[in-house]
């Protein structure tokens, strides 16, 4: 089939990789522009970007689509379908409309469950059992369109943020790629309109850790927040991000240390894995605490 995608980020990049090894022409890749990075605040170009170019696909970064000229030149590609990644740009009605096919969607939640900007973040936070891809067929409305197919995944008891980005990214490659083989015989089923939820940016005020809340919903908050922005509270007047954590047995004052790194809640503990203090790399809790005494009775979220 004779595609266009659109998309930005590393979590793009395997559907891709996926669409080009399946043997379809891909005759451009839209993503967003390069953006001052480094050190030396250089131009970097998008994940999608980098990979594009090396597989030999011509690139294009407008900051809009909106202008009569970006559209018509979208709608000279001749493509049959347009697949759209994680591209971070509204699609007008013009660029919707273009190719044969339409413009169908990978995105990282089971719809109508977590619309949105972060669905992956959300699902974690929110302390569900399982999340997946859905194929949707997109339309003017935020992630409102019909799903043409859906893959379904566990969510793991330990499993973080960054993980399942990892995970979901690769059964989207895989399904995208089934879902373009299957075209012909695909039904576009309406979202229900019970059940929707939307899956709002992270804002960074939602990170500090409350103690005072149950074990579950701290643990959800830590793996759902992990690798970014990181979830965080206080040890000795230092920020100390909790990046990986399990449930785990015990009863205590809320922000107490019983042990190790086991640590009352509102109602039962958890057991931090891992952790960055201010000022350091990221380290499994065994070295941290080597380097890093935690008496048991610490109060953590201190200041």
């Amino acid at each position: 089939m004779r595609l266009v995608f659109m998309g930005t980020p590393e979590f793009s990049v395997p559907a891709l990789d996926a669409l080009v090894g399946a043997g379809h022409e891909v005759v451009c890749v839209y993503t967003q522009p390069p953006r001052k990075a480094g050190r030396g605040q250089k131009p970097r170009p998008t994940p999608v970007h980098a990979r594009a170019e090396a597989l030999g696909i011509e690139v294009r970064h407008p900051v809009s689509l909106k202008g009569t000229a970006e559209q018509e030149a979208f709608a000279a590609l001749g493509a049959e379908l347009a697949v759209v990644v994680a591209y971070g740009l509204i699609l007008p009605q013009a660029v919707l409309d273009a190719p044969a096919r339409g413009c169908w969607n990978i995105h990282a939640s089971l719809l109508p469950r977590w619309r949105g900007a972060a669905p992956i973040h959300r699902a974690i936070m929110a302390g569900d059992a399982e999340t997946g891809v859905c194929i949707m067929q997109m339309e003017a409305g935020l992630d409102t369109g019909p799903v043409l197919l859906r893959r379904t995944t566990a969510i793991g008891a330990t499993e973080t943020t960054g993980d399942l980005h990892d995970r979901l990214s690769a059964l989207g490659a895989e399904a995208i790629v089934a879902a373009i083989a299957d075209a012909g015989a695909l039904q576009a089923v309406p979202q229900p309109e019970d059940g929707v939820t939307y899956a709002a940016k992270i804002d960074k005020a939602e990170a500090r850790i409350d103690w005072t809340r149950p074990a579950a919903e701290v643990d959800w908050l830590i793996r759902g927040l992990s690798p970014f922005p990181g979830a965080w509270t206080t040890l000795g007047g230092k920020r100390l991000k909790l990046l990986r954590s399990r449930l785990a047995d015990g009863q205590g004052t809320a922000g107490e240390v019983l042990s190790g790194l086991t640590v009352a809640c509102g109602d039962g503990a958890i057991e931090i894995l891992s952790v960055q203090i201010e000022g350091r790399g990221a380290q499994d809790a065994e070295p941290f605490l080597r380097g890093t005494p935690v008496p048991a009775g610490t109060l953590l979220g201190d200041a």
